[in-house]
């Protein structure tokens, strides 16, 4: 397994995006198809402009997850559906924390699969909205290492 930060996105967001739709697909049971796929236009200039993204490689030099990084928080973490329950997310998230500062992070809290991975690894809940980002009535919630932030 290979973690690296890569600058030149362009060459990758095909294969970036199969993973996000995978992972989506596989964890956001709370979407309907159509929901994903309007997602999933806004997905390649998200990781275009994301200050930092991480890649992943399996063995065999192939991409299979990715998180992007933006002011200590992190904004994406997406694995392939095949290396989900592997470790691969914990690796990447210890990455970010080690080498990132990665403090805080916001999750569906439709998600529970996501909401236990983060709070296994030492977030707390601080915050919570019951609408996303985009007025959706996806409730958030707002994580942070340590305390909680209280």
């Amino acid at each position: 397994m290979k973690i690296y930060e890569i600058q030149e996105r362009t060459f990758l967001l095909n294969i970036l995006l199969e993973i996000w739709e995978g992972s989506v697909r596989a964890t956001h049971n709370f979407l309907s198809d159509e929901e994903v796929d309007q997602i999933k236009e806004y997905v390649p200039m998200a990781l275009k402009n994301v200050e930092y993204l991480l890649i992943a490689e399996n063995e065999s030099g192939e991409p299979v997850g990715f998180m992007g990084i933006e002011n200590n928080r992190l904004e994406m973490l997406f694995l392939s559906s095949k290396e989900r329950g592997k470790g691969l997310g914990r690796k990447l998230l210890q990455y970010g924390i080690e080498n990132y500062a990665v403090g805080e992070l916001t999750v569906n809290e439709q998600n529970p699969q996501a909401v236990g991975f983060y709070e296994h690894l030492g977030f707390q809940t601080y915050k919570r909205t019951e609408y996303d980002e985009e007025g959706n009535p996806y409730p958030l919630l707002y994580m942070k290492r340590g305390s909680g932030g209280n």
